[in-house]
């Protein structure tokens, strides 16, 4: 398993290779060196072939991935790793990629017209993209891509309560969350991708400060460039009453 603190996450421009942002370790990593792992994966582009991943003298890892031709995220990690680090590491990755599309939408990662507005934005994304680089819980649901749940002894009444307020609410996407796991969800909520479920029950961890909020949303896949309003309830310190709404 991937060691909290070890792991260091770097967002560049595709096309020029500008750092956007480095979250993880506390020590950055030099800008040459940034440069390098940026240049080596350009340069083996220009040969027709695609660098995925690569292991260091000293047993790290390094995975690329370049997402709709824009946006490029490199994560290093500095200890011994192997196949299943790796697996992990290609997910950081794509959660990282989902995160900033959630909160941001896919139009302003591929057509970002400028470069220091889009860092300013990015920020907004920093605290739900922490949570996966630091393992997202006690959960697997970062790895996986399907969403954690918790078995409630009698969810009958749970489902009906749930059911009625969406439907008082005038959406079929609900979901009761209890420390960021599933207990109960409507039908259409099922439906969604289980990444996107997985990144709003992330995403809903991040609120604090409010017994409710209502927090503008991009589905990566369901909606990647329409927002939609997640308002979010809570009922107990750890119980929170999510509805999705057009």
């Amino acid at each position: 398993m991937l060691q909290a603190g070890s792991v260091q996450l770097l967002c560049l421009t595709a096309s020029s290779g500008v750092p956007l942002f480095s979250r993880g370790v506390s020590r950055q990593l030099p800008f040459s060196v940034i440069g390098s792992l940026n240049g080596v994966h350009m340069f083996g582009g220009g040969q027709g072939a695609v660098l995925s991943c690569c292991e260091t003298d000293s047993g790290g890892r390094v995975v690329w991935k370049v997402f709709q031709e824009s946006v490029m995220l490199i994560a290093v990690n500095g200890e011994q790793g192997g196949a299943v680090e790796d697996l992990q590491l290609r997910r950081l990755l794509e959660n990282t990629w989902n995160c900033m599309v959630l909160v941001l939408g896919q139009d302003e990662l591929v057509n970002a017209r400028n470069v220091e507005r889009l860092k300013r934005d990015l920020r907004s994304c920093y605290r739900l993209i922490d949570l996966f680089l630091e393992g997202a819980g006690d959960g697997m649901g970062d790895l996986t891509h399907c969403a954690d749940c918790l078995l409630a002894p009698q969810p009958g009444p749970l489902q009906e309560a749930l059911d009625a307020f969406t439907h008082a609410a005038e959406s079929e996407f609900g979901c009761l969350l209890v420390h960021g796991k599933v207990v109960v969800a409507t039908e259409k909520w099922w439906r969604l991708a289980p990444q996107e479920v997985v990144l709003l029950s992330a995403l809903v961890r991040t609120f604090s400060g409010s017994a409710s909020c209502d927090h503008p949303v991009f589905l990566p896949q369901g909606s990647p460039t329409v927002p939609l309003r997640l308002l979010r309830f809570q009922l107990l310190p750890g119980a929170d009453l999510c509805v999705l709404c057009g």
